[in-house]
């Protein structure tokens, strides 16, 4: 198993209603990759929709992936395309039952947003996840 020191949560960057497929296309087409972005997806209906077994390193953050697990929601910005947190309540009952269960597994871990880490010049997750999560 990877060496894991980060529960990063991440939004999609995309309105609250994109389908998955579409994310994990754009991923495959237009930035090449040929593993997800996360591990983890949430719906706004709540869905936990796994994508990428975690002993696997996917997206995330450039140069930090090998030591993450990455947790995303759907959503995350305005109709104008601005950071906004979108985070339904099933979404937010969801992300907080999966960061518990990883934590269990993962007990060192540090949870954090995704604009948490050096030189990343993104909003993502859209709030502020280090403290939302600080007491997991």
């Amino acid at each position: 198993m990877r060496k894991i020191n980060y529960l990063v949560v991440h939004c999609t960057a995309t309105q609250p209603n994109a389908e998955i497929k579409n994310i994990q296309n754009y991923w495959r087409k237009n930035l090449g990759w040929k593993s997800p972005g996360y591990h983890y997806v949430i719906k706004a209906d709540g869905e936990i929709v796994p994508l990428l077994s975690i002993d696997k390193v996917s997206n995330g953050v450039a140069n930090w992936n090998s030591q993450i697990i990455n947790i995303s929601y759907i959503g995350g910005i305005d109709k104008n395309g601005n950071p906004k947190d979108t985070r339904t309540a099933e979404q937010k009952a969801s992300i907080l039952k999966l960061l518990k269960d990883l934590k269990k597994q993962f007990p060192n871990a540090k949870i954090q947003g995704h604009r948490d880490f050096p030189k990343v010049a993104k909003a993502c997750p859209s709030f502020d996840a280090k403290k939302e999560y600080k007491t997991i």
